[in-house]
């Protein structure tokens, strides 16, 4: 069976499940998870399939092999339900989630993310890199891609956030975006998902986030019948990282709030 490398830190009997944005791994949330620990979660962050320590599957590039992945991480410590929350790609694993088995979820959350389907544009252009990493074995040609993962205002005054994106790209494996890109491409519409989907949910976005629109953030919040709303100034599309004192009380509010 594939198994997901995965910290799982906490004691406490209400299991957050914190799924990552590409091309990192679970240190993305390095800020959120001591946090949540010390308010009485338990926290468990998977690098998903083909990053950090999580091999590159054999399987065909698919999500619902990815939310499978997380299901069977549940199922190996005997946890039936958790908290879920996604960043990016994460949001699109824990929307995969939700269309294999909802009633696993408890609380939702969704991070810069969005439900649709990607344009033909986009499509093309994932599978464009997916074989453009392969040919070269190298992960460089994300790199141009880092001002689009973050905010101007990082850009600008964050120096530090913008060398641990680079330090994300730089150590991906090249399979793995492969990978990943084609898994992302072949995504379904997410937006009947979240329209079944009765409980909590809470829909995050950066305020300068160029990758997310609010577009797509209102269209998950229409979407879903329980959603709370919170937008992070001067922050892009990796909240996590870049404002993560911010995304920090937004999470802890809201799972206080929902499961507390």
């Amino acid at each position: 069976m594939y198994e997901l490398h995965t910290l799982d830190q906490g004691a406490g009997d209400q299991p957050v499940l914190l799924l990552h944005a590409f091309p990192c791994d679970h240190t993305l949330y390095e800020a959120q998870i001591p946090e949540l620990v010390g308010a009485g979660y338990r926290v468990l962050a998977p690098d998903l399939p083909g990053f950090g320590r999580s091999a590159v599957p054999a399987a065909d590039p698919d999500l619902a092999f990815s939310a499978q992945a997380v299901f069977d991480l549940l199922d190996d410590r005997s946890l039936s339900q958790a908290s879920v929350v996604g960043l990016s790609m994460g949001g699109y694993v824990a929307m995969e989630m939700l269309r294999q088995q909802p009633g696993r979820i408890v609380a939702l959350g969704l991070l810069d993310t969005k439900a649709s389907q990607d344009a033909p544009a986009a499509i093309e252009g994932r599978l464009a890199m997916a074989e453009r990493v392969l040919a070269e074995d190298s992960s460089s040609a994300l790199l141009p891609l880092v001002p689009g993962l973050i905010g101007t205002t990082t850009a600008d005054s964050r120096p530090e956030v913008v060398g641990t994106v680079e330090a994300f790209v730089s150590s991906a494996d090249p399979a793995g975006i492969a990978w990943s890109q084609r898994a992302m491409a072949a995504r379904p519409d997410s937006i009947p998902a979240l329209q079944q989907f009765h409980g909590p949910a809470l829909v995050v976005r950066g305020s300068e986030d160029s990758l997310s629109s609010q577009d797509d953030t209102d269209a998950m919040a229409a979407a879903l019948s329980r959603s709370s709303n919170v937008t992070i100034p001067e922050c892009g599309h990796l909240s996590a990282i870049e404002m993560p004192q911010e995304l920090t009380a937004a999470l802890l509010g809201f799972l206080d709030g929902s499961v507390g």
